[in-house]
């Protein structure tokens, strides 16, 4: 087998390099889309809102603000985003 034939450690270090920084960049961490990202908004749209969304983390009561698994920052039970997701 010559040389041309397989890979260099140069080129499997930096395929390496390449799938760790994408595997840990900030937008593969939940909670870090910006909420501007998915037209976030505090009031409900069409019915839906984020207290009904699979995504919605409760705060400590009903009405407090609670967070999200994909969009970052406080998140008002009563808003709304692109990503919402009803719960089933």
């Amino acid at each position: 087998m010559s040389n041309s034939q397989s890979p260099s450690r140069r080129a499997v270090l930096s395929a390496a390099a390449a799938a760790t920084t994408f595997l840990f960049a900030p937008c593969a961490i939940a909670g870090s889309i910006p909420q501007k990202s998915v037209k976030y908004q505090t009031e409900p749209n069409n019915g839906h809102q984020c207290s009904g969304c699979k995504l919605f983390i409760p705060g400590a009561t009903a009405d407090a603000n609670g967070t999200c698994k994909s969009v970052a920052g406080d998140i008002t039970p009563n808003g709304w985003c692109v990503l919402f997701s009803a719960k089933t």
